[in-house]
């Protein structure tokens, strides 16, 4: 039998944990009669589990009959992207060629003889979503990671155009908090601030002991520490089932391979994109055995006025938990050590 688990970012695993709660929450938005959401953006930290959210939601959709879906790579030209991904749709082309529609002039390869050529791509998407919803369709767009880009700010401005027109379109976006933060503080884009936005917590500890105790026939004892050492990170509950794996289900004796996996294929990633002060404020936690907000400031030597940004910028990324009132604990398995064994080399 194949390794259940995967370490590939994306790929939906065979071993995995549904987010029964986010999932239900997009779909039944997107699917309700008169949807009053047409844009949902999932967000969390590296290895959280967004794209593998986003691609179950997209399966669904895609598996019924009123529903087209096309995925649209952020780092081209949206706009035209979609275009031509529609035009080149199998049923789409049909319908767009008994709506007139001549698309040659942008290159589409649609043309209609005696009818003016379409010679904008905005124009043009807003005429095939007219094709589509004349025929009780809607049209799902996925972005996976989008950023503050030109091409993504120009769709993004689109878009809402094709929302006050009533299209039936959806985009189901992912991408990390500081990117979305950027994109969404555009002066002509802060309708994207009202767009619900789902940070994807840790997965529930009692999932994972169950998981794990099902694919390794572990005792009760041994599924409880194994499930301690995800932290229900998505991504540790993948890196250490399938290291196990590979070691016959000894998770104890792939531990050092494990850790330094975690630095490689994440957490080196993740720290190069902190700001300097915020490094200093996850030093300071790691640095601290008290968990206490009093003592971690202490520690620091900052004032509350200082504390406060960095902690709500920290929650946001995914990096700290600060749900219990007067304490924070870093999220992610032994990112404390991480932090520690990173400052040896600073």
């Amino acid at each position: 039998m194949a390794n259940p688990f995967t370490i590939l970012f994306g790929r939906k695993p065979i071993e995995m944990i549904e987010r029964f709660p986010e999932r239900h929450e997009i779909l039944e938005n997107f699917t309700s009669q008169n949807a009053n959401q047409q844009l949902y953006i999932i967000t969390g930290v590296r290895g959280s589990g967004k794209t593998v959210l986003m691609t179950s939601i997209a399966d669904t959709l895609g598996h019924e009959k009123d529903w087209i879906v096309t995925e649209l790579n952020p780092e081209l030209d949206l706009l035209q992207n979609l275009a031509s991904k529609l035009s080149s749709h199998a049923l789409c082309q049909d319908w767009f060629r008994r709506a007139k529609l001549n698309l040659s002039y942008l290159g589409l390869g649609l043309e209609i003889s005696g009818e003016p050529p379409i010679t904008d791509l905005e124009t043009a998407i807003i005429r095939m979503l007219e094709s589509i919803q004349k025929h009780g369709k809607r049209l799902l767009i996925t972005i996976d990671e989008a950023t503050n880009s030109q091409q993504m700010r120009v769709f993004a401005a689109s878009f809402q155009i094709m929302i006050r027109r009533e299209l039936p379109v959806f985009i189901l976006m992912t991408g990390l908090y500081e990117n979305i933060y950027e994109l969404q503080n555009e002066k002509s884009l802060t309708f994207l601030y009202r767009a619900p936005k789902i940070q994807l917590p840790a997965l529930e500890l009692t999932a994972i002991k169950l998981r794990y105790q099902s694919v390794f026939h572990l005792d009760d004892a041994d599924a409880v520490e194994m499930t301690k050492l995800t932290g229900g990170y998505p991504f540790a509950f993948q890196l250490l089932g399938y290291l196990s794996w590979e070691n016959k289900g000894n998770f104890r004796g792939i531990l050092p391979d494990y850790k330094l996996s975690l630095y490689d294929f994440v957490y080196n990633k993740i720290w190069t994109e902190l700001s300097e002060n915020d490094k200093k404020v996850l030093k300071g936690i790691a640095e601290t055995d008290d968990p206490s907000v009093s003592a971690i400031k202490a520690h620091l030597q900052i004032s509350d006025n200082e504390w406060n940004p960095y902690r709500q910028r920290l929650i946001r990324k995914g990096l700290i938990d600060g749900s219990q009132r007067g304490l924070v604990r870093l999220t992610l398995p032994l990112f404390d050590q991480f932090i520690k064994d990173k400052s040896q080399f600073e």
